[in-house]
């Protein structure tokens, strides 16, 4: 029997049965190429961004402004980057860095500043947070006095690292679909198997063979296979 997809969610059960979805909150897991962290055997669980949070920061008459998103795609970055860089047309440069989930794939910019005195020192702050599918980007408006590169170094991390630490964050989990069907008098024991955020019952439709469909993580996806041969329950 060929393994069913993989998803990624952020290990919440639904309030009630939802269809398969392919959005950027809770990838999809039809998406093969997202997952290939987890395809070489790597951790099933990441901490992202739940919404985009600023932090402000003054250093020697130069002004700081860090922006930092969640963002699930390159493209997705590009937006969000040429949107900020419209809003404050004003400043000096619009210096960045991103980290995605995907392909393990992370980039940064110094947008103009002295090379390796911006983009990666904000690049070091979305590391040292340990997240992915995360971006920042920090304004600056020059103040008319010039920090040397130490000091540029100091000031993008610190404002990124600001920034991130005023978001709040959200944990997203590698999951397995699996289907299960049951009789009306088993479906208790299938209820009981819900555990979240390792498994979550994201479907169910009743008929002669009511089918449940569960989001099981990878990691505990053998275990949870375990538990349905004891109770004499067969996944399709």
């Amino acid at each position: 029997m060929a393994r069913p997809p993989r998803r990624v969610g952020d290990g919440r059960a639904p309030r009630k049965a939802v269809p398969r979805r392919c959005d950027r909150a809770y990838r999809a897991a039809c998406d093969e190429a997202s997952h290939s962290r987890a395809e070489r055997g790597l951790n099933d669980h990441y901490r992202s961004i739940a919404s985009p949070a600023e932090h402000r920061l003054k250093i020697e008459r130069s002004d700081f402004l860090g922006i930092a998103f969640p963002v699930a795609e390159e493209p997705q970055f590009n937006e969000a980057l040429n949107a900020i860089a419209k809003q404050h047309y004003d400043a000096s440069h619009h210096c960045w860095a991103f980290r995605l989930f995907r392909d393990s794939r992370a980039r940064s910019s110094d947008a103009g500043e002295p090379s390796g005195t911006a983009g990666r020192p904000i690049l070091s702050a979305i590391e040292g947070a340990g997240l992915l599918d995360a971006g920042v980007v920090v304004v600056r408006w020059f103040g008319g006095v010039k920090l040397g590169t130490g000091g540029l170094s100091r000031a993008y991390r610190e404002t990124a690292a600001g920034a991130i630490a005023a978001a709040q964050f959200v944990d997203r989990y590698l999951y397995d679909r699996i289907r299960v069907a049951a009789p009306f008098d088993r479906m208790s024991d299938l209820y009981r198997l819900v555990a979240a955020p390792d498994v979550v019952l994201v479907e169910e439709k009743f008929a002669e063979s009511n089918e449940f469909v569960f989001e099981v993580r990878r990691s505990k996806r053998e275990e949870f296979l375990a538990t349905l041969a004891g109770r004499r329950l067969t996944p399709l």
